[in-house]
């Protein structure tokens, strides 16, 4: 279970509360999003989420400072898009990362190949780097999109940007058979999984699970009880999944 929140929202005393529960309820990896302003791969809650969170006045170091003070026993993987990191510094950002507590980074705007001496410099660190596949990355890309990556894979299961959907991701046991063809890490989806039902269809093939925007929208909407509630219900539904 990898649960998403937006660092600071709705507030950075709530989102710390947040973090707490998601550990104490469920969670076996945490996911937190660093607030920027141009969120390309986001829907509208994660936009939302982002833009408060901004205004709040998040920032980078004021995410890792969150980490550090929460200190989760659980690991931790930061979502970002390249701009925040290059504007923090890359060096900097690897190591204050690192000593706050994070174990991983996903950068949704770098694919794999992309810009080597960057993936060279993640790779030096302490942080694994999460490597996305898409529906559309053909076979033969495979390999080049996951070379260097580590902790495990995020399987983005729908084309677009995320946010929750009423159906369960389309063709996931295909797309889940080609990355193990080419990969032994872990495999997690993402995108539009946001109830019991979808999750526990995922799990049928993944091995995580990842749910943000129904997650932000029940913190945001109704508060710690509501996130509790829906992340109790997804725990439970992979239970059962894994016990079947």
């Amino acid at each position: 279970m990898i649960p998403y929140f937006t660092a600071g929202y709705p507030t950075t005393a709530t989102c710390r509360e947040a973090l707490r529960m998601a550990e104490r309820t469920a969670a076996d990896v945490v996911e937190l999003g660093i607030p920027f302003s141009d969120p390309l791969a986001d829907g509208p809650t994660i936009q939302r989420s982002t833009q408060a969170a901004l205004e709040r006045g998040m920032t980078v170091a004021g995410v890792l400072e969150l980490v550090r003070d929460t200190a989760l026993r659980v690991p931790v993987v930061l979502m970002t898009y390249l701009n925040p990191v290059l504007a923090y510094g890359v060096d900097r950002f690897l190591v204050d990362a690192a000593a706050s507590g994070v174990s991983g980074l996903l950068c949704t705007d770098l694919p794999g190949g992309a810009d080597p001496g960057l993936d060279r410099a993640i790779g030096a660190s302490a942080l694994d780097l999460i490597r996305l596949v898409a529906p559309t990355t053909p076979d033969e890309r495979l390999p080049g999109a996951l070379a260097g990556g580590g902790g495990f894979v995020y399987f983005i299961s729908r084309l677009g940007v995320t946010g929750a959907r009423p159906d369960a991701p389309p063709d996931l046991d295909r797309h889940v058979r080609r990355i193990r063809a080419v990969t032994r890490l872990p495999i997690a989806v993402g995108f539009g999984i946001g109830t019991p039902a979808q999750a526990a269809e995922a799990a049928r093939w993944a091995d995580g699970v990842v749910v943000g925007s129904a997650l932000v929208e029940a913190l945001g909407t109704g508060g710690l009880a509501a996130a509790e509630r829906l992340l109790a219900g997804l725990s439970d539904a992979l239970r059962v999944r894994g016990a079947a």
